[in-house]
């Protein structure tokens, strides 16, 4: 069944469309990136707010960009965000800072509350991190009243654009042993699981379409959030597990994945193929 949208929010609401949870949702969930591939300021993320706004979720700093910045622009970004009902994560940095020290990190965590940071995401792509030690982040992060959001994976070395060559003679993990992790992560009070896309759906060539799918077997899928920044990528995600799997892509691609996940436009395998059935009765 397709919803009509009451007439104010949107245009064209006598055209159906898939209905869509209101924020804040809990599946069908959108993070997009934010600063570093290409600059994104106060007044690029007005514009598009204002234009796709009830479409996202959260917004993502990438590779520490926010220490670069400027305080009251990072504030700024969180303060318009919020505005908007668009949750803010810090991205996986907190991976550099625990290369520093533990009193680091504890001001790190005390800092990103202060700026208004919801969300600080945990990983560990290029240090190898006892699973005991995510777990005492996770606390350190949910006392200091901010969501603690993990990122899993089964290659090491992932998150910071390595060649595929250097990932290749890196190998891969067992998916196995990032399930178990990710399930003592949510058994923790992590509310969700990003998965990193590197030896997945990324540097890698055939996909390991297995491994989402033992992730979404033992978890479902309202407990994760794929990273999906490839336009064939996300398709593939959609075609695969619905339109209302948690994606996470660039700010570029909002639009092209909104409008996959409404069902008004496509390439030629998802055209008028993706629907959703919403009982209100």
């Amino acid at each position: 069944m397709r919803a009509k949208a009451s007439k104010g929010e949107r245009s064209f609401p006598f055209l159906q469309i898939n209905e869509r949870e209101q924020k804040p949702r809990k599946r069908g969930l959108t993070e997009i990136r934010g600063p570093y591939y290409s600059v994104v300021g106060r007044r690029y993320l007005k514009d598009l707010f204002e234009t796709m706004g009830n479409y996202i979720d959260s917004l993502k700093f990438a590779g520490g960009s926010f220490t670069l910045m400027p305080n009251k622009a990072v504030k700024e970004i969180i303060d318009l965000c919020h505005k908007h009902d668009v949750l803010v994560s810090t991205g996986g940095f907190i991976e550099r800072v625990l290369a520093q020290s533990t009193d680091a990190v504890r001001q790190y965590v005390a800092e990103c509350k202060k700026l208004g940071f919801d969300i600080v995401e945990i990983s560990a792509g290029f240090v190898s991190l006892p699973t005991d030690d995510w777990l005492r982040l996770i606390d350190l992060v949910r006392k200091s009243g901010m969501k603690a959001k993990p990122e899993v994976g089964i290659q090491f070395g992932a998150g910071g654009a390595t060649s595929t060559a250097e990932l290749e003679a890196e190998g891969t993990r067992d998916p196995s042993w990032s399930i178990a992790q990710a399930k003592r992560f949510l058994e923790a009070g992590a509310e969700i699981i990003m998965i990193e896309s590197e030896g997945i759906t990324e540097n890698v060539d055939p996909w390991r379409t297995d491994v989402p799918a033992k992730f979404i077997d033992e978890l479902g899928t309202e407990k994760l959030m794929f990273e999906a920044a490839d336009p064939n990528v996300f398709a593939w995600y959609i075609k695969n597990y619905g339109a209302d799997v948690n994606l996470f892509v660039d700010h570029s691609q909002i639009v092209q994945l909104e409008c996959l996940r409404a069902g008004i436009w496509g390439t030629k395998s998802l055209w008028g193929r993706v629907v959703t059935y919403k009982d209100n009765a």
